[in-house]
């Protein structure tokens, strides 16, 4: 008979132990299952991003009948433990999930049993208590079946290096003892669920189970105990693992030793910088793609390494780890000492092919009746000697959580090489996960992509005004929103804006696992080239790429009371409205050519383009001249790249060009009744007012409204359209094209 499991960690030093008791005790049960689960999600060296499951046998009173029962509430498909609520967890009748034994049993005898599991899935939902919507997860009867009123599913890079080693069930005992049981690889779902409950029922004081290339799962009938037991077995994996990793050499020998060297920091960023969107253009063959780069110690260490090129070959262990970053990497056999940029480029074009000649033969020889269609056969992980790892989402999230993904299968790969042997499933396994029906009904139930979804856009003067209302468009319809500005500051302070409306954080481009979400903020000064050659690199290391670019950024200088412009004033406004977006075009040119994506160029240009207006010849002559600049950028980007403009007449809400200073004189120029002790707002308006007194449509026109226009001509709804300039005016009839 096993031992009772103990609890002989008493501090830790590989997971984090974060229990609050005092917390706790305000909850109530459903509300202690999302706290420890919240804590349990909040360590990915615990559980992966939208991996593992938690569960609570709780008493309910039954709605119906207002007698007890007892629902499981464990989490449901889809969703990330570290932010689930309780919205996110199914409940169910445990007496019916019980119950499906028999109808699972039943069909069994009759059928295929991947066929009765499936069937079993849409069965869930019969068992559900008080009509919760939320999806069941497939993991639902390994809950259920187990003793325990608390059970934990994890995901620990530690745990999977010992349940993805070729001598599994002995390290498992030389690890554990009797305290953890071992279940040979299975697919979840009942038949696993039954699996460990025959398994706990013969050894009634159990705790825990080792899966087999997937991950461990651990009971008890107290919540408390139940977390700092998963914690302890992870613990114990851990130093039983980095023991022996450091009798073999630790860092020094990882992998085999090192094969190569990286690259200094700034060569890695200057190779990257050049040769990503030349890659994006090319993993992109189907659909976009947006990168996150990771270049930190630990994966260049592996991709540096003897053993790199067997261990990427072999794939991942974990399904979780796959679905995400396919069954295996591109891995790059180039050499960074030896080879040059040139070279990298030839060996990543014919990996590519062959990376997708092998995805189809993988495909075809594993595919059953029924299959999904063969998904897009392009890599998500390209692994670089010297440079390190790049990852590939719909959108940064997913490339993030897919870079997130292949690092813990490099940590996992690393510990069972340590004790063992890493051995990865089968190829049929691996497909009968990634092409599972219940996976592809997963993918359908997800919302439609939006309209600029996989696309980044680069919003040159988003700081204030026209600009930061375009920001927000853009990235509201999907897109990747790179916030430039001449202030840095407030670049950053609209892409935290976006950012914290998304609930995603920002971070440095291409350090380490980018941190970057939807949205970066960037300094750049149009009129240099050199800066603005360091932005457009700077958003190729953060998303790999660009789509769109839309230049918003301008000055005003008015004339003095003569009408005279000082020299340097008229050269200032022609090169930030004129030569400024010259520049910008021409150095997008070069990455959307290498890139060979079709892209969306808009300028802004002005209703003063047309009417001339007395005080303002700078202004209004630079703008003319914006206006054929379109036409002529619109010639020189065709094919590839659509120019448009948009021509807005005065917008003085929230815009950097009409300081308080600006306004009082505007409305002292117009003879406008005011007086300086108003608020700014209230000037504001006042000046606002009387402009849209001057239009056909008599209504103020704000930054919202250009947002529109920006956001119409770069988006598919006028794909044919280039070379126009579009007027959002209010209907200055003085403006009309004569």
């Amino acid at each position: 008979m096993p031992t009772k499991m103990s609890s002989p960690m008493r501090q830790h030093q590989h997971v984090n132990h974060l229990w609050n008791d005092a917390e706790a005790a305000k909850l109530d049960p459903v509300a202690r299952l999302v706290y420890r689960s919240n804590l349990l999600g909040a360590d990915q060296r615990i559980t992966n991003t939208g991996g593992g499951n938690t569960s609570s046998k709780v008493t309910e009173s039954d709605p119906l009948t207002g007698k007890p029962v007892e629902v499981l509430w464990v989490k449901g498909s889809g969703g990330d433990l570290r932010t689930s609520k309780r919205e996110n967890f199914s409940s169910l009748y445990q007496e019916k999930l019980l119950g499906l034994q028999s109808t699972y049993l039943a069909r069994h005898d009759k059928g295929p049993k991947s066929q009765a599991e499936d069937d079993m899935v849409g069965m869930f939902a019969h068992a559900t208590f008080n009509l919760n919507p939320r999806a069941t997860s497939i993991d639902t009867p390994l809950h259920s079946y187990l003793p325990g009123r608390h059970v934990d599913h994890m995901h620990p890079n530690a745990i999977i290096a010992v349940a993805a080693s070729r001598n599994c069930q002995r390290l498992t005992r030389e690890i554990f003892g009797d305290r953890m049981a071992y279940v040979p690889w299975m697919r979840p779902g009942l038949e696993l669920g039954m699996a460990m409950q025959r398994l706990a029922q013969a050894s009634p004081d159990l705790r825990a189970i080792m899966m087999g290339q997937h991950g461990f799962i651990s009971w008890h009938d107290d919540d408390k105990a139940c977390y700092k037991q998963t914690l302890d077995l992870i613990e114990e994996a851990a130093i039983f693992i980095e023991g022996r990793y450091q009798e073999k050499g630790g860092h020094a020998t990882a992998f085999g030793g090192a094969r190569c060297r990286s690259l200094e920091e700034v060569r890695r960023r200057e190779l990257l910088a050049r040769v990503l969107p030349w890659l994006r253009g090319r993993v992109s063959e189907q659909r976009r793609l947006i990168a996150t780069v990771q270049d930190d110690d630990s994966i260049l260490r592996f991709v540096n390494s003897q053993d790199a090129a067997r261990l990427a070959g072999l794939g991942t262990s974990c399904p979780d780890h796959f679905l995400r970053t396919k069954v295996q990497p591109l891995f790059v056999d180039w050499n960074p000492q030896t080879e040059d940029e040139a070279a990298l480029r030839g060996k990543l074009a014919d990996g590519l092919d062959r990376y997708r000649a092998g995805y189809r033969a993988y495909y075809e020889s594993c595919k059953r009746p029924g299959s999904p269609a063969m998904r897009d056969p392009n890599p998500t992980v390209v692994l670089i000697p010297g440079v390190g790892m790049i990852a590939w989402g719909k959108d940064k999230s997913e490339s993030r959580v897919t870079a997130e993904f292949y690092n813990c299968a490099v940590e996992v790969m690393r510990g069972a090489e340590a004790i063992d042997e890493y051995v990865a499933l089968p190829r049929q396994e691996s497909f009968d996960i990634e092409y599972w029906q219940l996976e592809e009904a997963k993918l359908r139930r997800m919302p439609p992509e939006k309209e600029l979804a996989r696309q980044v856009a680069v919003v040159i003067g988003a700081g204030s005004g026209i600009g930061k209302a375009t920001a927000h468009r853009l990235e509201r319809e999907g897109a990747q929103v790179v916030c430039v500005d001449l202030s840095a500051a407030a670049a950053d302070a609209t892409a935290k804006e976006i950012t914290d409306r998304a609930g995603q954080g920002i971070g440095v481009a291409g350090s380490g696992i980018s941190g970057c979400g939807p949205a970066i903020g960037l300094a750049a000064n149009i009129t240099d080239r050199a800066s603005v050659r360091a932005m457009l690199d700077q958003v190729a290391l953060a998303y790999g790429g660009f789509d769109i670019i839309c230049v918003t950024a301008g000055v005003i200088v008015p004339s003095d009371m003569t009408g005279h412009i000082p020299d340097e004033k008229w050269a200032l406004t022609f090169a930030t409205n004129v030569t400024g977006s010259y520049i910008v075009g021409d150095e997008a040119a070069k990455t959307w050519r290498d890139q060979g994506l079709r892209g969306s160029l808009v300028l802004t240009t002005s209703a003063n383009a047309i009417v001339p207006k007395k005080g303002s010849v700078a202004y209004d002559t630079s703008k003319a001249a914006a206006n054929h600049l379109v036409r002529e950028l619109a010639l020189e980007l065709a094919p590839l790249v659509r120019v448009n403009g948009v021509a807005p007449a005065t917008v003085v809400q929230d815009s950097s060009m009409f300081p308080r200073d600006r306004v009082l004189s505007s409305l002292v120029k117009y003879e406008i009744a005011h007086s300086t002790d108003e608020s700014t707002e209230a000037l504001v308006a006042k000046l606002a007012k009387f402009y849209a007194s001057r239009s056909l449509t008599k209504t103020p026109i704000s930054p919202a409204d250009q947002a529109e226009a920006y956001f119409l001509l770069v988006s598919g709804r006028l794909s044919k359209t280039t070379g126009q300039v579009l007027t959002v005016d209010g209907g200055l009839h003085e403006a009309f094209l004569r």
